[in-house]
């Protein structure tokens, strides 16, 4: 049986395994990610003075020339001085969308009407023309991109100009395209004169970090809306702006996209999206929907040459500043204009810089890809691995198994770095890593299991004897020995040993010894439990089962049982200080012992359960099963006391309660709202007590209603009382910071699903 378990374990395992790689959750997304991003920092693209410069409008060029947005005329000007030093392309990271307020004939408007005021309109807007056309002018002149947004919000659809042609190799691409159906603009009087025209836009991943940039796009605004589709009116495929500055750079007049179905391109008969995009010379690799992974350099302060010095007399541009036929980009690393960005290799860049990074990569053909075969490869391996450890591991034992584990995770973290810093492929090295944990958790089965057999003889032992209380009544009434029971009200306490299984195995060679240990612990537990009118239902090995209110009436009974508790966790720590000065005094580690307490009330039969031939004085409920699941959750909330709602709600006015969760414990559906106590009467009164228990409250109102960062400032307030019981709230923080990136919905009930009993 014992090999049997072993065998399908891995199994299971594998299979959940295989099947959460191919569903691709969030949390599976970031890790690979993560990888990914580690690969870059450690070896980044080598950085080398190709022509690709960006003036920017950074803080210095907005002290010397004045406030954003700067007039057109003013732009026009950048735009004649630039080409003055010799630049090839200038591409403008920045949107045009609206009319330049600073023009003449704009300030004219705004001033009172009168015949003086018309009549120097009138001599104005002659002597003065519109910032507009000057910018316009300019931009007519030479080699300029103006850029545009796409987006699916509110737009100005119907002034985006589309510059590029697009020649399709195979089938449609489209579908395999990222989709808006709305622009932002560039004002038709600017792009219209303008060469090239390209999308500015760059998406972050689901952490915030730009990796991925698509290249081409789809313009799909609503006209296209209920139409049959025409081969001749399809909604045009639209350049991002560092394609449209490579390819007027080039002369090119357009770009060609090889799709599935082109010549060499095997793809089994099947449509697989875009292969490669061809922009004038150059051939850019790209996934099937047409984006590249942007393998950095990081920031270069040689890249970037402040605006403000196109007008600086002290230093007047030359060639060797790096423009002359350089590629352009116009842009702005100021932090009041808010266009900053997160990469794998820098916390904080300027958004032009990517362009200027994605148009390094195209011009070297220094490209990181993630081959579209890479998922096959990486669940074959996962499979075969999983299954040679379903073959090879019944025969290992935990140190064997530890050291194939290692083993497992340096190959594959050692393939997939090859294949990076050679190939600059990126393949995911995490799931080898989880099967070897597997092949670990496996091996390391075989001891949990000795100990959990070691664990239930000691159950079978101390289940034997009967509770004092029990003892007295049966001597008073023998007629009760026989079988049958009664409902009742009651209150049930669950206390186990935390790691129970780590403390059997170092007494391997000594189980007497771990006998008197247990004896040791329990019989002041004991003590608590009789002295505030308990009964001793049973011993399970490390675990004390105790009720209230049977067989003797205790009308205070949730009261006696969370008094208890109390009590219980105070003569642990006297037990674990006489043992801490026993272990110093013979110079041995001291390993304190921790125990985790469940209780809950409710209706249940209590009487004599058993056979005619044997029987016992004992409980049967659902109130009975709860309150040993809450035992189970002290562990995952890291507190020694969880109540259930109904202990809660007896007690709440006489000990200091705080709530935990809305939980589904394992084996019901149905959540329940749990607790913890962590004072008396005394505790409950104070000062501190009520500023934790208002911030404590004010935290959960918040989680539940979604508002991570009010839930994430009432934690902080929490954990810094004195009283706080300081898991909770890292708990709970970690819960906000995963939700803050991954939204529940707004169908989310705040529950939490218990995995384990």
């Amino acid at each position: 049986m014992l090999r049997a378990q072993l065998r399908l374990f891995p199994f299971v395992v594998l299979l959940a395994a295989l099947v959460l790689r191919w569903w691709d959750p969030t949390p599976v997304q970031l890790a690979r990610l993560w990888t990914f991003d580690t690969f870059q920092r450690l070896q980044p693209r080598p950085y080398t003075d190709l022509p690709v410069r960006i003036v920017d409008i950074d803080e210095a060029s907005l002290k010397h020339l004045g406030q954003w947005p700067w007039p057109r005329d003013k732009l026009a000007e950048l735009v004649d001085r630039l080409f003055a030093a010799g630049v090839a392309v200038v591409a403008f990271d920045i949107i045009f969308a609206e009319e330049d307020r600073t023009s003449p004939d704009r300030i004219l408007e705004r001033l009172p009407q009168s015949e003086s005021i018309a009549d120097l309109r009138r001599q104005y807007t002659t002597v003065l023309p519109d910032n507009d056309a000057l910018f316009a002018r300019a931009v007519a002149a030479h080699n300029v991109v103006t850029g545009f947004a796409l987006s699916d919000g509110a737009s100005n659809v119907d002034e985006l100009r589309v510059k590029a042609g697009v020649g399709i190799a195979g089938s449609d691409p489209r579908p395999f395209l990222a989709r808006y159906s709305g622009a932002i603009a560039t004002l038709p009087k600017i792009s219209d004169q303008a060469a090239g025209n390209g999308n500015i836009n760059v998406v972050p991943d689901v952490d915030g970090l730009i990796r991925r940039v698509s290249l081409i796009s789809v313009f799909r605004p609503p006209v296209y809306d209920g139409k049959p589709d025409d081969p001749f009116d399809r909604p045009p495929v639209v350049p991002s702006l560092a394609v449209e500055a490579l390819r007027i750079a080039q002369g090119a007049g357009g770009l060609k996209i090889k799709a599935s179905g082109a010549q060499r391109d095997y793809d089994f008969g099947t449509a697989n999206g875009v292969s490669e995009i061809q922009i004038g010379e150059v051939a850019v690799p790209t996934d099937e929907t047409g984006s590249v992974w942007l393998n950095y350099a990081g920031h270069q302060a040689a890249r970037f040459f402040p605006a403000w010095r196109l007008w600086s007399e002290a230093e007047p541009v030359v060639p060797a500043d790096g423009l002359e036929g350089a590629i352009v980009f116009v842009g702005t690393s100021a932090i009041g204009l808010f266009d900053l960005r997160s990469t794998p290799l820098d916390r904080i860049v300027p958004g032009v810089e990517i362009h200027a990074e994605l148009l390094e990569q195209m011009l070297t053909g220094d490209f990181l890809s993630r081959p579209q075969w890479a998922l096959a490869v990486e669940l074959l391996v996962l499979a075969a691995l999983g299954l040679s450890l379903l073959l090879l591991l019944p025969r290992f034992g935990v140190v064997a198994s530890a050291i194939f584990g290692l083993g497992a995770i340096a190959a594959g973290i050692v393939a997939s770095w090859l294949a990076f810093s050679h190939l600059h492929w990126l393949f995911d090295p995490v799931y080898p890593m989880v099967v070897a944990v597997v092949v670990y958790l496996s091996s390391s089965l075989i001891t949990y299991l000795r100990s959990e057999a070691q664990r239930e003889q000691i159950r079978n032992a101390f289940g034997q004897y009967l509770s004092p209380a029990l003892v007295e009544q049966l001597a008073e009434h023998p007629d009760r020995l026989t079988l049958g029971g009664e409902t009742r009200e009651m209150t049930f306490l669950f206390c186990d040993v935390r790691g129970f299984t780590a403390i059997s195995e170092r007494f391997k060679a000594d189980p007497q010894g771990l006998t008197v240990l247990i004896n040791r612990l329990l019989t002041p537990l004991t003590a608590e439990i009789l002295d505030r009118s308990g009964t001793i239902d049973k011993y399970m090995g490390d675990c004390v089962m105790a009720f209230w209110n049977a067989p003797i009436d205790d009308a205070d009974h949730a009261a006696h049982a969370c008094d208890a508790a109390l009590g219980m966790l105070d003569a642990l720590a006297v037990l674990n200080g006489e043992r801490r000065q026993e272990a110093a005094d013979d110079g041995i580690p001291f390993v304190p012992l921790e125990i985790g307490i469940g209780v809950n009330t409710g209706e249940c039969v209590v009487g004599n359960m058993g056979s005619e031939q044997r029987f016992d004085y004992s409980v049967l409920g659902d109130a009975v099963n709860l309150a040993s699941r809450l035992e189970g959750q002290s562990k995952f909330y890291a507190v020694p006391t969880v109540l259930g709602e109904d202990t809660a709600a007896k007690v709440a006015d006489r000990f200091a309660l705080l709530e935990l969760d809305l939980v589904a414990v394992k084996g019901k559906e149905e959540a329940v709202r749990v607790f913890t106590v962590i004072g008396s009467q005394a505790v409950r009164d104070s000062a501190d007590f009520a500023r934790l228990h208002e911030a404590h409250t004010s935290m959960l109102a918040a989680y539940r209603s979604q508002e991570w960062d009010a839930a994430q400032h009432w934690a902080e307030v929490c954990n810094e009382n004195p009283l706080a019981p300081k898991a909770i709230y890292d708990l709970y923080e970690e819960r906000i910071y995963h939700l803050t990136f991954s939204p529940p919905g707004p169908n989310w009930d705040a529950v939490y699903v218990a995995e384990s009993k």
